[in-house]
């Protein structure tokens, strides 16, 4: 005969409805009691039926996550594989599935999500992005299904939960940086003005350049994709230009690898001749040559706050929305140097 829950309450010295309380993952059972339980399940080779738990509350106990285009593209940038291993880690605990998208371009992952949604395959949705006019946000917010934004909405920012950094903040900072130690032709290098992030980033950068009375060319704004590819492009036009930038902000690190292969074909070094700032920490950015001075925006906590804050809301649907904000922190490294008029060559 097969091990009951009558089995573990006794094992763990509770009553069998603790027992189900605890499957069920009540709150109002004491951490300390899931943990026995939890153990006893284990230690007694107990697995719950969960597919018939599942139906009797009308949860699927997965949360669905989206990418900003296709998997396979996305996950080109070590920024996903790591804010999903943040998700992971707080869904294991929680005893949450995932079920990551796998669109190929931005039809598909909007009929994917629907199907998800209609099909009742998630309790609810996190969006590894957040982009101007989006019909996924759009057809959430219709379902009032839950969702979390990795992001900050462009839109109804009072009314959605989302979980970002202060990026105008950090790149206004980040220019900042390069205006002390002396740069005055600073170019950025951002990904697409749909986004977001981008747009955050680039009016800091701007806000900083205008605070500091600098020019501020339009050729000096860069956009391109957040792979190693974009950075390649960018860096073709900013330095055919007549008057090229001494110091650049980058938006993403991966980026910034491009920038700089680019840069030692093209003949010039970093820090001696173009300084580069960046944004993400990425574990590339420390051993780059140079490693690069760049935010660390603590991908990791993103994603573990964004899963928090999302199986709270499905739990219960009268939660109200969240505006999680991950503090960010400047890592120095050698990517810039001091620029004066002799550096010039």
């Amino acid at each position: 005969m097969g091990i009951t829950i009558k089995d573990v309450a006794k094992k763990a010295g509770v009553a069998p409805s603790t027992v189900s309380r605890v499957i069920a993952d009540n709150p109002r059972i004491s951490l300390d009691t899931k943990k026995r339980v939890r153990k006893a399940m284990k230690d007694l080779g107990y697995h719950p039926n969960i597919n018939a738990r599942n139906l009797a509350v009308r949860s699927s106990q997965a949360i669905g996550v989206i990418m900003p285009s296709s998997a396979d593209k996305a996950l080109q940038n070590p920024f996903f594989p790591e804010v999903l291993r943040g998700i992971g880690s707080f869904a294991h605990e929680t005893e949450y599935s995932l079920y990551v998208s796998t669109g190929g371009n931005d039809q598909e992952v909007y009929e994917e999500v629907q199907r998800m949604v209609n099909g009742n395959r998630v309790d609810g949705i996190i969006l590894l992005y957040s982009r101007i006019a989006d019909p996924v946000q759009q057809f959430l917010t219709e379902k009032d299904f839950p969702f979390v934004i990795v992001g900050k909405p462009s839109e109804q920012e009072s009314e959605i939960t989302y979980v970002d950094n202060n990026n105008f903040k950090a790149s206004k900072d980040l220019t900042n940086h390069l205006i002390d130690i002396g740069h005055r032709h600073i170019a950025f290098i951002g990904g697409s003005t749909e986004l977001t992030v981008t747009v955050d980033r680039l009016n800091g950068y701007k806000s900083a350049i205008e605070e500091a009375g600098l020019p501020l060319p339009s050729e000096y704004t860069v956009h391109a994709e957040f792979l190693k590819s974009g950075g390649r492009d960018a860096v073709e036009q900013l330095f055919a230009l007549d008057e090229p930038p001494t110091g650049l902000v980058v938006a993403d690190d991966l980026m910034t690898l491009g920038v700089i292969n680019t840069l030692e074909e093209i003949g010039l070094s970093c820090p001696e001749d173009v300084s580069l700032t960046s944004f993400n920490n990425l574990y590339l950015s420390e051993i780059t040559t140079p490693p690069l001075t760049t935010v660390d925006i603590q991908i990791y906590q993103l994603g573990v706050q964004s899963a928090r804050c999302l199986i709270e809301k499905a739990k219960n649907k009268d939660e109200p929305a969240k505006r999680i904000i991950v503090p960010y922190e400047i890592k120095f490294r050698q990517s810039t140097k001091s620029f004066t008029s002799e550096t010039v060559k």
